[in-house]
């Protein structure tokens, strides 16, 4: 008995001391990991673009005019409306008519001016008409004296002399019947016209014959993308009233920040995604060498390039894509099937140098890496290490060379 109790009492320092040294034994710390592997990897240029019709067509007022409404534009009720998206066949199709303008409202000053000058006309015609009648009167007595010359000259009762004379009067007589006739259908003219001036624009025809207009017809097949004059008015000529393209004929417009532009060649090959379908092949056309600044949502400044795409699939992959439709582009600059490639989510800077932790045996080892292309996602290890390799991803502080560390467990 005397010495079971200090043999008690060992055993539990033993015990708590064991169990002090379990609790302060360093444990491993929890890691997201990543395996190194060999496949498929690409480097693009990743932005949003939109789509664009290469070739729209405006058409506008070639007169001054009032325009009808668009949705009827030939004034048939038995013509369907027209609306945006309706198709359009070339040279065929009405899109628009365009009827004479009315006469302006008058004044009290230019009313009173026109009827003035409207009596003056009818004066004009008046005298017109008398020296018709004069004239008339003059070349019936010529007649007459010419007749008389005839019989005298045929007995040789007068000379011939006088025979000519009566043939001249006669002549000059009926050239100024003629004159004086042009001349009163010129006074009635003129007073026509001046009282066409006088036409009150409440008496005129609020719906005239559309054969008496101007009809407008698509200049190219497709269909209308935007009418820009939808109700009826008076337009200056110039004016644009709506525009058609052929939704056939799109191509992608992205602009890119000019660093990443001067890496894209002419016939790179282009992903196009997220505009609501699957993925679309492209091919670049054109790099423009003309930059431009636009401001970014943050209300940063950037030099952007525009870069025309051309879409490889066919129209029925893509038909319900229209004009400036947001798509996003991936455009390649280097891709391979083989390459050694780690996230780059694993990767931190050593000095000048990249590095990794590789797992070794249950510890973090800082391990020197040299990359070469580079993606969002994921780097191409040219040394350091190899396939299989299992490595830290988002090392923390808390990780250094040697540490214990262990897979974090997914709850």
């Amino acid at each position: 008995m005397r010495w079971l109790k200090p043999a008690l009492w060992t055993v539990a320092l033993l015990v708590m001391a064991a169990g002090v040294a379990w609790f302060a034994w360093p444990r491993p710390i929890p890691v997201d990991l990543a395996t190194v592997t060999v496949g498929p990897m690409e480097v693009t240029v990743d932005d949003e673009a939109r789509t664009n019709l290469r070739h729209v067509f405006a058409v506008s007022a070639p007169i001054t005019g009032k325009l009808l409404r668009i949705s009827n534009p030939s004034g048939d009720p038995q013509q369907g409306s027209l609306h945006v998206g309706d198709p359009v066949v070339a040279g065929e199709t009405v899109v628009a008519v365009l009827q004479p303008l009315q006469p302006g409202l008058l004044d009290i000053r230019s009313r009173g001016e026109l009827e003035a000058v409207v009596a003056a006309s009818d004066a004009a015609v008046t005298l017109a008409e008398a020296e018709v009648r004069r004239i008339e009167a003059l070349l019936a007595f010529s007649r007459d004296e010419l007749e008389r010359a005839q019989s005298l000259a045929a007995t040789s009762t007068i000379p011939p002399q006088a025979l000519e004379a009566a043939q001249t009067d006669a002549a000059v007589n009926e050239a100024a019947l003629e004159s004086v006739k042009a001349q009163l259908q010129v006074r009635l003219s003129e007073r026509e016209a001046a009282r066409a001036r006088l036409i009150d624009p409440a008496a005129t025809d609020s719906a005239p014959d559309p054969t008496c207009c101007i009809q407008l017809t698509a200049p190219a097949t497709g269909v209308i993308l935007r009418i820009v004059q939808q109700s009826e008015g008076v337009l200056p000529a110039g004016t644009p009233i709506l525009e058609i393209g052929d939704p056939r004929d799109l191509e992608i417009v992205a602009d890119l920040l000019s660093t990443d532009a001067v890496q894209i060649k002419p016939g790179a090959t282009v992903r196009i995604d997220e505009w609501g379908g699957p993925p679309l092949r492209g091919r670049v056309t054109r790099v423009e060498p003309d930059g431009f600044v636009k401001v970014s949502a943050l209300g940063i400044e950037e030099l952007r390039v525009r870069t025309l795409i051309d879409l490889l699939d066919p129209p029925e992959t893509w038909s319900a894509l229209g004009n400036n439709f947001r798509v996003t582009v991936h455009v390649e600059l280097w891709s391979t099937e083989q390459a050694l490639s780690v996230p780059v989510a694993a990767l931190f800077r050593t000095s000048d140098d990249w590095a990794v932790f590789a797992l070794r045996d249950g510890r973090a080892r800082a391990t020197p890496v040299e990359i070469g292309h580079r993606n969002e996602r994921s780097a191409e290890i040219l040394s350091g290490l190899v396939e299989g390799d299992q490595v830290l991803l988002h090392p923390s502080d808390r990780i250094s060379d040697g540490v214990a560390v262990a897979q974090r467990q997914v709850q």
